[in-house]
């Protein structure tokens, strides 16, 4: 996966912006209200997401939400879906020919995803949305998005003798992506240029990891 720029580029999975809807056929409410939560949380952030809102912005009766998805509990599912699912094609994008540079890429894809949809991953791994019932299909596509990392680093050990477990370090590079992209999301990154301070976080742990 090739590095974007703060403007944007080829890392980002599209930051799609949902309308108001002044009618919704039957046959797709259940996407509708999808999307509409999906505005609300881009736009109001997690405390703005509420079912009568989510109702509002799909113009349908909020009964409808409890119809499709029980609740509130079952539209932050959805989205949590929506969310993994996103992670995990900017981790398995890549194309770059060596396994080193995929890696360092797939890295800094990782923040700008974050940097590019802050809701999604506050509710991703802050819990900005606490729900009672965290459903079995929610940890597969979390499992899936984490898979996608373990994934590169068995390609990156594959015939090596002397290569780390690929879950521990696929679990050793997490920690590190994501303690730093936390710090910078709450704006607690106190060097001049936060994108070259994260890159050269990368590069160590990927030098330990590279064949």
């Amino acid at each position: 996966m090739s590095p974007i720029s703060e403007a944007g580029g080829t890392c980002r999975p599209g930051a799609p912006v949902p309308g108001r809807r002044s009618r919704t056929p039957s046959a797709e409410v259940g996407r509708e209200l999808v999307s509409a939560a999906e505005a609300v949380l881009v736009r109001d952030g997690p405390g703005g997401l509420t079912v009568r809102a989510v109702a509002a912005e799909a113009g349908i009766a909020p009964m409808g939400v409890y119809n499709r998805f029980g609740g509130k509990d079952g539209l932050v599912d959805a989205l949590l879906i929506i969310g993994f699912d996103r992670l995990r094609a900017v981790i398995e994008a890549g194309a770059e020919p060596g396994m080193p540079a995929r890696l360092h890429a797939s890295g800094l894809c990782y923040r700008d995803f974050a940097l590019a949809n802050p809701h999604f991953y506050a509710i991703m791994f802050e819990d900005a949305i606490p729900h009672e019932l965290k459903s079995e299909e929610v940890g597969a596509h979390a499992s899936a998005a984490f898979g996608a990392l373990v994934r590169l680093l068995e390609l990156t050990a594959a015939g090596r003798l002397d290569a780390p477990d690929p879950r521990e370090a696929a679990q050793r590079i997490w920690s590190a992506v994501h303690g730093a992209v936390s710090l910078e999301l709450k704006g607690m990154v106190l060097t001049p240029d936060p994108a070259a301070t994260y890159s050269a976080l990368l590069e160590p742990i990927i030098r330990g990891l590279a064949p």
